[in-house]
């Protein structure tokens, strides 16, 4: 897809996602075989629920389809939110996923996992997990020092009620 068509996209439908109180995180158009697949992912500080899903994807169908934004090839529409493991970005990326365990890796080469505890506009207050009974410890991260950060799955994720408890304490 070239940027150009891209752009058209994004110009678009951004608008109707807005609208709709959702940021528009992603957009991307792959071949399928002879088809295409137009994937947008979108999102918000709460998230998004299957009735905002639906009611945007129908927006944004019906949009598409008064456009040649697509051209005159078939295509398929999927409107879906980040995944579990999605990869931070933008800022906002990073202020939701407090009290999240993320992987960095730094501009330096080292890696490092750490629950986010604080974001601001020059980086991120964080709490190391300890290692064979150690205990956890604070560090300040930039964003200049971060390349790249995911989030992780966890299975028995401490929820932002079981920290404040745990700072109460």
């Amino acid at each position: 897809m070239s940027t150009t068509q891209s752009e058209r996209l994004r110009e678009l439908l951004e608008p109707l996602v807005s609208s709709q109180g959702l940021d528009l995180e992603e957009i991307a158009v792959d071949s399928v075989g002879r088809k295409r697949v137009l994937r947008v992912v979108v999102d918000s500080d709460t998230g998004a629920d299957l009735d905002q899903i639906a009611d945007v994807s129908r927006e944004l169908s019906a949009k598409l389809d008064e456009t040649d934004a697509m051209g005159q090839g078939e295509y398929t529409l999927e409107v879906g939110t980040p995944g579990a493991e999605r990869l931070l970005k933008e800022h906002r990326h990073y202020v939701r996923a407090t009290s999240r365990l993320v992987k960095f890796q730094l501009t330096d080469g080292d890696e490092l996992v750490a629950r986010i505890l604080k974001v601001d506009d020059e980086g991120l207050d964080l709490e190391v997990p300890g290692v064979k009974g150690r205990k956890a410890t604070a560090r300040r991260l930039a964003f200049g020092d971060i390349d790249r950060a995911r989030v992780q799955v966890e299975f028995n994720r401490k929820d932002k009620d079981d920290m404040k408890e745990e700072e109460e304490a």
